[in-house]
């Protein structure tokens, strides 16, 4: 169960999930927000307006596949570059905050926010499992940041 507002984490030592679970939840109207994300075709066909608007340009200045035969990595990969331009900037311009998407969802009960809060409890979890599975190399990695041993 989430725990409410009032609970106060033990600031002692690091916070377990469920206490920095319950703080991202009592930040979540002003910090979170849902964002419009474009998927599927709508991804494809976009890319596909660009690979061609970008061989056009490149073929009107004498760019072609003849004269440049790599030249379709250089298209692919800028298209999609253009394409997440245009996708992130729409989706930033409309912005929902989840009072409103618990207002259009009918959501008196507040069910998206606990089922938010059991998500990112259990996304903590794991990746904490996973940097804890990967710790005990960290020591032999971080050896280049060392402080120097004076008189070397």
């Amino acid at each position: 169960m989430m725990p409410s507002d009032n609970d106060s984490p033990d600031r002692s030592g690091p916070n377990q999930p469920d206490d920095v679970s319950a703080e991202l939840v009592r930040l979540m109207p002003r910090d979170l927000v849902f964002v419009m994300r474009f998927m599927g075709e709508s991804q494809h066909r976009l890319q596909g307006h660009f690979q061609d608007f970008i061989r056009a340009e490149l073929a009107a200045r004498g760019v072609t596949a003849e004269t440049h035969p790599m030249i379709h990595l250089f298209i692919e990969s800028h298209a999609i570059l253009l394409r997440d331009f245009v996708f992130s900037g729409v989706s930033l311009s409309r912005q929902f905050r989840v009072e409103e998407i618990e207002r259009l969802t009918g959501d008196t009960t507040s069910m998206i926010r606990v089922d938010i809060w059991d998500q990112l409890k259990s996304h903590i979890e794991t990746a904490e499992k996973q940097f804890h599975a990967q710790a005990d190399g960290l020591p032999r990695l971080l050896s280049a940041f060392e402080k120097p041993v004076e008189g070397q």
